[in-house]
């Protein structure tokens, strides 16, 4: 069973390589072949959030007594990503390339830098603070769908 860590990043990898896919069929000026990806980007990248938000940060914050730290910064950036994907699926709705480029353009930035904190900063000291019940927390992050 992999880590924490490892869980996570792959999630993060993942979403990434979902997303390459509607961002070429947009390029290509394909709109029927921007949904299904695009659909599944989302999809997976707030069940994503969805389990870090209702797992992995109650957890942390408790452990560390911390609410107001890096998951309070986690959080802020989720709302962002949560933003930028509605404003891309309203460009995709309009067929409006520029458009969903540059939003894909910002999203890409603000996730590689959230996802650098995550991986180089908050899994680590999840794993740490959070090491005798590493286990049973890995279930439930996997265990959480959206419905």
């Amino acid at each position: 069973m992999p880590n924490l860590s490892e869980y996570l990043i792959h999630e993060h990898r993942h979403c990434d390589a979902a997303f390459a896919i509607a961002e070429s069929a947009v390029a290509q000026g394909d709109w029927p072949a921007v949904r299904p990806p695009l659909a599944r980007y989302s999809s997976e990248v707030l069940t994503h959030f969805a389990r870090e938000e209702a797992v992995l940060f109650p957890a942390f914050e408790s452990a560390s007594g911390i609410s107001q730290g890096p998951t309070a910064v986690m959080r802020d950036e989720h709302d962002q990503v949560r933003e930028l994907l509605e404003a891309l699926e309203a460009a995709t709705e309009r067929e409006d390339g520029d458009a969903w480029l540059g939003y894909a353009d910002t999203l890409m930035i603000l996730l590689q830098q959230h996802n650098m904190k995550e991986e180089q900063v908050l899994y680590p000291m999840a794993e740490r603070l959070l090491a005798a019940e590493l286990e049973p927390l890995c279930e439930r992050l996997r265990a959480l769908k959206l419905s």
